[in-house]
């Protein structure tokens, strides 16, 4: 199965903003902040934390950072990527007035502007390129989602694909969830999932839907090729309208102790089966 890393070419040029001032747009901001902006406006600066996560960006030609703050007692990242700005050395407390109440910085956050949003059209090096990519429905928890993209990272999986609505922003968490593999696995977001199953199809996946409890188990189906995994949220599971758009569907088998698993947990194991017949 072909993996991928971005080299600065398919996402160049093409970020969510500009370098600078402004607005800022979503801030996963502190709770006890009421200027926290919590909307839509997902375009603008946000606090990029921790050092696997800061590290990446930092070294992610594709990323415009705005500032880096450090503390004395952390471990600046190493890189000579252009147009980077100076760190400023700060304090604890200045380094956590700009966090999340709950955030693990290690010392180290850096202010970024969101990555481009690739085209699902790009996603393959060639036609003939065969790959895996997750495509999540209405997956909210953007630790879950960043748990997911390091996944992907793993597995050398293709990208992961989710809807612009109901998913959530580009954000400090998710990051630092990814753990690094924001900046290396590209993540498609799409205004019509039903839509983007039949673009995955046309360009020759096949869609496997996991439900729980339907279908085969997912070991015991052919995963060479170009592939398509798609996960719903925990709880409500897939939608009946992107079930009806997938070609099968399939389940993980488990012990009667335990009804479901965490969908991260499902995606890393969906992806290694794929990553193991291949």
């Amino acid at each position: 199965m072909a993996g991928r890393k971005r080299s600065g070419g398919k996402h160049g040029g093409r970020h969510g903003g500009s370098r600078g001032g402004g607005r800022e747009g979503w801030v996963e901001g502190r709770p006890d902040q009421p200027t926290a902006r919590r909307g839509r406006e997902r375009y603008g600066p946000y606090w990029i934390y921790g050092d696997h996560a800061v590290g990446a960006a930092w070294n992610n030609p594709d990323r415009i950072i705005n500032r880096l703050l450090y503390t004395e007692d952390s471990d600046l990242p190493e890189g000579e990527v252009e147009d980077r700005p100076k760190p400023e050395m700060v304090d604890r407390r200045g380094l956590e007035a700009v966090l999340p109440l709950d955030a693990v910085h290690q010392g180290l956050a850096a202010q970024a502007m969101p990555l481009s949003n690739p085209d699902i059209l790009d996603m393959l090096p060639s036609p003939d390129s065969d790959g895996v990519v997750l495509v999540l429905d209405q997956i909210s928890d953007p630790r879950n989602v960043g748990a997911i993209l390091r996944s992907a990272a793993a597995f050398n999986a293709l990208g992961v694909v989710m809807q612009d609505r109901h998913a959530p922003p580009e954000g400090g968490a998710l990051a630092k969830a990814a753990s690094g593999a924001l900046e290396t696995v590209p993540l498609f977001r799409i205004n019509n999932l039903a839509r983007c199953l039949e673009q995955l199809a046309e360009m020759g996946f096949w869609r496997h839907g996991l439900a729980m409890g339907e279908g085969k188990a997912l070991s015991d189906t052919s995963l060479t090729g170009k592939v398509a995994l798609v996960l719903g949220a925990e709880g409500s599971g897939l939608r009946p309208l992107t079930q009806k758009n997938c070609d099968t569907l399939v389940h993980l088998p488990m012990a009667p102790a335990m009804e479901s698993l965490n969908v991260s947990a499902t995606a890393a194991i969906a992806l290694f089966l794929t990553y193991q017949a291949n």
